[in-house]
This record gives structure tokens, C-alpha cells and sequence, in this order.
């Protein structure tokens, strides 16, 4: 064989590997993407409270800031003491908020002109979270909270201190409302729902929802402050993708 058509047949070779190599890539690329439907299914569980975080404050207003201190110190101290000897631990008391605070009066213009404020005194303000878990004895803390010198706050959040039997269940609840709508689709579009791709829970997980209901606590005392517990309402929401069965 002649030497040119030696280097002919070669360099055919050469360059005909490249696009044998190619075809399959090419191929593989080419493939038309699975058919899907994507659905999102939301779940709920409800659950007794059985812990409840209350907010309570001491406001206190004198003529100088140690004045006002000192009447404030003296009411939290009391307070504090009191939940104390009531049995809640200290793991459950935590001072969320403190001020001291001018207190000014903003006298009428004269002749038209501003007149300057004139300091009137001080305001202390001491806040405490309380995390009360025998909700039993909810009305009559506050009631005794007040009596001692709480005349500030009161805000009650009531929740689970293991809320994840709820919140499986909401979970499982969710899926079956994803399964639900993905069917009650396909049944729609004409098709086969298929094998299930893929599950996602949706981040952020929500916050229990308090439901009222007419059940009423339990009161501790006649005395003690009335108070619902309700329910809390757990929520979570899931995307399901399943396939479209050809």
C-alpha cells in the first residue's frame, strides 16, 4: 500500500473517534425527562398544652433612680421568693427585661415659645419569664404575682414541653393530604399516579397554634385568675413528587 493513502486511512481513523465516542453522550443527553407531578400536603395534630410561659413585670416611679430601684427591688424579691416557695425552680425564672428610665414633663409653649422638660422623676421596670409546668396552678400564681407587686406583663404562651408525638402525627397527615391531591390530579389529567421520587418537609417548622375550646382549667383557688388552656395546633407542610406512570 502506497505510503499517502497509508496516512489517508489513519488520519480518517483518527478523526472518526471522536464523534463515535460522542453519540452515546449525546444519546443519553437526548432522553426526554421523567414526567412528574408535585404536590404539597399540609397536616395538623392537636395537643393539650402542659406548660405555660408567662410574662410578668414590676413598674416602679419615684422622685430619684435609687428610690425607684429600691421599691422595685423589694417587689420582685418578693415575688421571685414567692414562686420559689411554690415549687417552680429556678431553671424555670429568668429576668427578661430591666430599665431605669427619666421621667420628664413637657410643659405648655409660653408666648409661643417651647419651654424646656422638666425631670420629674425616675421609672424602673424589672421583668421576669416564668415557665409555670403545672398549669393547675396558673391563676393563682398570677393572682399572688399581682398582690405581691406585678403590675406589668401577664402574656401567656401556652405549649408542649415534648411536642413531637404532635408533630409526627401532623407529619403523617401531611402526606396523606399529598397523596390525596397528587391522586385526585392525576385522575383529572387522565393519568396513572406512579412511585413516589421524592419528600420534602417545607422549613421553617411553624409554631403551635393555640386553639381555644370551652374546656376551663382546673382553678387552684376562688380567688385565682381564670384561665383556658385550649389546645395547641401543630402544623406541618410536605412537597411530594411522584411519577407519571407511561
Amino acid at each position: 500500500m502506497a505510503p499517502t493513502l497509508t496516512k489517508t486511512l489513519v488520519m480518517t481513523a483518527l478523526l472518526a473517534l471522536p464523534l463515535g465516542s460522542a453519540a452515546p453522550a449525546f444519546a443519553q443527553e437526548a432522553k426526554p425527562r421523567e414526567p412528574v407531578i408535585s404536590v404539597t400536603g399540609d397536616g395538623e395534630s392537636a395537643l393539650a398544652p402542659d406548660m405555660a410561659v408567662v410574662n410578668l413585670a414590676v413598674v416602679k416611679q419615684a422622685k430619684t433612680a435609687r428610690e425607684a430601684l429600691d421599691e422595685n427591688n423589694k417587689a420582685m424579691n418578693d415575688v421571685l421568693k414567692a414562686l420559689k416557695d411554690g415549687g417552680i425552680a429556678e431553671r424555670d425564672l429568668q429576668t427578661s427585661g430591666f430599665s431605669i428610665q427619666p421621667q420628664y414633663n413637657y410643659p405648655q409653649p409660653v408666648d409661643g415659645q417651647p419651654q424646656q422638660p422638666q425631670l420629674i422623676g425616675y421609672q424602673t421596670i424589672n421583668s421576669v419569664t416564668v415557665r409555670l409546668r403545672d398549669l393547675s396552678k396558673l391563676g393563682a400564681v398570677i393572682d399572688q404575682s399581682v398582690s405581691l407587686g406585678i403590675n406589668q406583663g401577664g402574656d401567656i404562651q401556652f405549649t408542649n414541653d415534648k411536642p413531637e408525638t404532635a408533630l409526627e402525627e401532623a407529619r403523617k397527615n401531611a402526606v396523606a393530604n399529598a397523596v390525596k391531591k397528587a391522586k385526585t390530579l392525576s385522575e383529572a389529567a387522565g393519568v396513572k399516579l406512579g412511585r413516589i421520587i421524592e419528600i420534602n418537609e417545607n422549613e421553617p417548622r411553624p409554631l403551635p397554634q393555640p386553639v381555644y375550646r370551652a374546656t376551663m382549667m382546673k382553678e387552684a383557688s376562688d380567688a385565682a385568675v381564670p384561665v383556658q388552656g385550649g389546645e395547641n395546633n401543630y402544623t406541618v407542610s410536605v412537597t411530594v413528587t411522584f411519577a407519571i406512570e407511561q
